[in-house]
């Protein structure tokens, strides 16, 4: 016999806030209203392993066991994958304040462990009521306990069985007016007991102001499970019953719940079944159900991709792998897999056949099996970049990039100082990458060369990821090559300085395959020295310091405000000597003065006339031996000249090695306007000379056409003496040779009383001007080398042979 109990309640809002209690940070402490129940989240960083909850009243602070929990509506589960503890208080919890059951008043302590000592950390009490009016009936399959409750309203159903008046029986021929209870199993009805005796058992019954309230644990010996439709069930059936006179009041409970696991099927669905008929109904069910106790009709679950259906007399729920609010996570089992896990809630809604509305709501805990979880490596090489690109992808998000072992060598991450890099990217499904980024160059990378195959770069790489929280480490390996078939000539970076140009070559396995070398000379240690080169090499790189005017430069462009120095470097064959690339670089300088003593008989002064040009003097009035050879340019103290070696008055001089040609600077006088004033107190007379070596000269006796294997060696003179002494020229050049300033041009600077030392290899060679002051008295002329005199005779016969 079944007696009915209801009151009228309003639909009120549930209430979800974040709490602010003393001592507790920000953010780590979460609180929410739901239709049912009272939840709080804590931050398992905060809280530790093993936090514990007090439920406090007015009576004093009860700890929240595992048996407590049970028997008085609590459930406390840690949820590792979003990192915190949750405590979930029914309504009728033990120490909750009903008032009306219209509204909930729940208060807690959390107690942690901090640095080896127990806090306490009282939480802000919270207030919360039903979002939807009470049904008749309702039953909740937590977790960890079955909870019915009945309202208080009397009704009578419309028909009585037999099996009621069976239980009637040991109710009438009971003794005692206290309340008691008779539970019953599959197969029998148990002896009443005491309801005192009963709470002692783990039992709990509570009267409220309009609802009776009924809670057993799971696995009561009272209890009983059983299969319906292939779908495991456990069943409490409880009759509480007083006998007052002749009159015997008496109530029936019964909670049934679904004790089904679930089930993971290969189209990528969780599956949970509950039998359809625990319960009477009439016309069919309603159906809500959602995760993390959001409930949605089944119209948009549906809509959202779960899957709700009926078969043999049972409800099967289909939650989609990737439904919002599942949590997924990383495990390593030699390999690295993955599981999901869905904390369902689901509400069914039935009517019987009285009108009498039933509302059960299950919540339950899924996790699907181990799944793989592969991680994939995709080279993205670009051959051009010279460069390894290799992407890690599918990496889930628990699952971090520890370290990396590139052919052997551990590196970490994040990278300290490297030559190459490592950027992660992060994309939409909850997932991310890697990106790796090698240059082929970088030594750790592996080559291999052979002349028919071309130049293999090698990469083998070891992936050290680490699953989040546990550190578990899983390894992820890959090999990429890279095939180079056009493998290129060393080419040096070039800087331009202010003392000349400064060349780099970071060397590749395959650089032997080529000859280094300026012009047709093989650049060895030997050659550095000869030509005043700085160099240093070693197993990584090469480093060449060309100071300007050294052997090899080229210089074009030359003007008052300078000119353009040109170094070249030649990568040759090894076996062929062909000429296969070359590193060219070109710098702007700006001497104050220079000479330049080209191969094919030109000289090329900057001279610097500060001394040598009267006060009040200009320097555009300044000339060679022959007056009409004038400057190119002037700037008011310096001047530009640019003539053939055999013209503008230029004289000879022949001794057994070289030959040397010579000319001088004069300042005109001659005023260009009366008023003008010109004081004659010049003090320095400026000498210009250019020696070239007689074993270089091929043409100069023998053709009209100078041509010589060097530059020559420039020399340009400043001498304090009067212009009045200057002499006249020892031998006047009588023809003039046709020829064109070569494009590679030599400077050089040596004092009157040394030796010219003939340039060694080059197209051009520079030194660096000096002045050169003589004595006021003293007298500069040029003296014949001392010659036998069949040399003398036969060199003077050339020399007038060719009007040199």
């Amino acid at each position: 016999m079944a007696f009915w109990f209801c009151i009228g309640v309003a639909l009120l809002l549930s209430l979800w806030s974040r709490a602010e209690t003393a001592g507790i940070p920000d953010g780590v402490l979460r609180m929410e209203c739901h239709d049912r129940y009272f939840m709080i989240a804590v931050d398992l960083s905060f809280t530790g392993d093993e936090p514990h909850f007090e439920a406090v009243d007015e009576t004093g602070a009860y700890a929240i066991t595992q048996q407590y929990a049970a028997q008085c509506g609590y459930s406390i589960n840690v949820h590792p994958l979003p990192g915190h503890v949750e405590l979930r208080a029914s309504y009728f919890s033990c120490q909750t304040q009903n008032k009306d059951d219209e509204m909930f008043t729940f208060n807690f302590n959390l107690n942690v462990t901090q640095e080896g000592k127990e806090v306490t950390y009282p939480l802000q009490d919270k207030t919360c009521s039903p979002s939807v009016p009470w049904s008749p009936r309702e039953v909740t399959c937590e977790t960890n306990y079955m909870e019915v409750s009945v309202r208080s309203e009397v009704t009578c159903p419309s028909g009585t069985k037999k099996d009621d008046w069976n239980s009637l029986k040991p109710a009438h021929s009971s003794t005692t007016s206290d309340w008691q209870v008779m539970f019953q199993t599959d197969d029998e009805q148990l002896p009443p007991i005491n309801i005192s005796d009963a709470r002692k058992q783990g039992y709990a019954f509570l009267l409220t102001e309009g609802r009776l309230v009924f809670r057993a644990p799971y696995g009561q010996p009272e209890s009983f499970s059983t299969e319906v439709n292939g779908v495991p069930v456990e069943t409490v059936h409880a009759t509480i019953f007083s006998r007052q006179s002749w009159v015997v009041l008496m109530v029936d409970l019964v909670a049934a719940c679904s004790m089904d696991e679930g089930l993971y099927n290969e189209s990528g669905y969780m599956m949970w079944e509950t039998p359809e008929m625990l319960y009477p109904n009439l016309d069919g069910q309603q159906i809500n159900v959602g995760l993390k106790g959001q409930l949605v009709a089944q119209p948009v679950a549906e809509e959202r991709g779960y899957i709700v259906g009926k078969q043999n007399n049972t409800i099967q729920i289909c939650i989609p792998e990737n439904a919002e609010g599942r949590y997924r996570k990383s495990a390593v089992e030699d390999d690295l897999y993955e599981f999901y896990v869905y904390h369902l809630y689901l509400e069914q809604i039935l009517v019987d056949e009285d009108r009498v509305e039933t509302r059960i709501r299950s919540l339950r805990t899924l996790a699907t099996p181990l799944l793989p979880s592969p991680i994939f490596a995709e080279n993205q090489t670009v051959l051009e970049e010279h460069m390894f690109t290799v992407y890690l992808g599918d990496v889930p998000e628990d699952v971090q990039l520890a370290a990396v072992h590139l052919n052997g060598q551990e590196f970490t991450v994040p990278l300290s100082v490297s030559g190459f890099i490592i950027t992660k990217a992060v994309h939409p499904n909850n997932t991310h990458g890697y990106k790796l980024k090698v240059p082929f160059e970088d030594p750790v990378v592996l080559q291999q060369f052979s002349k028919t195959d071309a130049l293999h770069y090698i990469l083998n790489i070891n992936y050290t990821l680490t699953v989040l929280p546990e550190k578990d480490l899983y390894y992820h390996m890959e090999s990429v090559v890279a095939l180079v078939t056009d493998v290129s000539p060393p080419q040096f970076d070039a800087v331009c300085t202010e003392s000349g140009i400064s060349f780099k070559l970071d060397h590749r396995p395959f650089d032997y395959l080529w000859e280094i070398t300026i012009d047709s000379d093989l650049l060895t240690s030997e050659l550095a020295d000869q030509h005043g080169y700085t160099m240093s090499n070693d197993s990584n790189s090469l480093l060449l310091e060309v100071q300007l005017f050294s052997h090899g430069y080229e210089y074009k462009n030359v003007s008052l405000k300078g000119f353009f120095g040109t170094f070249e470097i030649v990568m040759r064959d090894r076996e062929t000597s062909e000429v296969q690339g070359s590193t060219i670089k070109t710098c702007p300088f700006s001497p104050t003065e220079l000479i330049m003593c080209s191969t094919d008989g030109r000289m090329t002064v900057v001279a610097d006339l500060a001394l040598f040009i009267p006060n009040g003097g200009n320097a555009a009035r300044t000339n060679l031996r022959d007056k009409y050879c004038g400057p190119k340019e002037t700037d008011g103290s310096r001047a530009l000249f640019s003539f053939s070696l055999n013209s503008c008055g230029a004289t000879v001089k022949l001794n057994s090695e070289n030959v040397t040609y010579e000319n001088e600077i004069f300042y005109s006088k001659k005023f260009p306007r009366p008023s003008q004033v010109v004081s004659d107190n010049a003090k320095e007379r400026v000498t210009m000379q250019c020696t070239y070596p007689l074993a270089g000269l091929h043409r100069l006796f023998s053709v009209h056409r100078f041509e010589s294997d060097a530059v020559g060696i420039g020399s340009l003179l400043h001498t304090t003496h009067p212009a009045a002494d200057l002499q006249s020229p020892t031998i006047q050049p009588t023809s003039a040779l046709t020829t064109t300033l070569a494009t590679t041009t030599l400077a050089a600077t040596r004092r009157a009383t040394g030796s010219y030392k003939p340039a060694l290899h080059p197209l051009s060679r520079h030194v660096k001007v000096t002045r050169f002051r003589y004595p006021a008295n003293a007298s500069y002329r040029y003296i014949w080398p001392t010659l036998n005199n069949g040399v003398r005779q036969s060199l003077q016969t050339k020399l007038n042979a060719a009007h040199i």
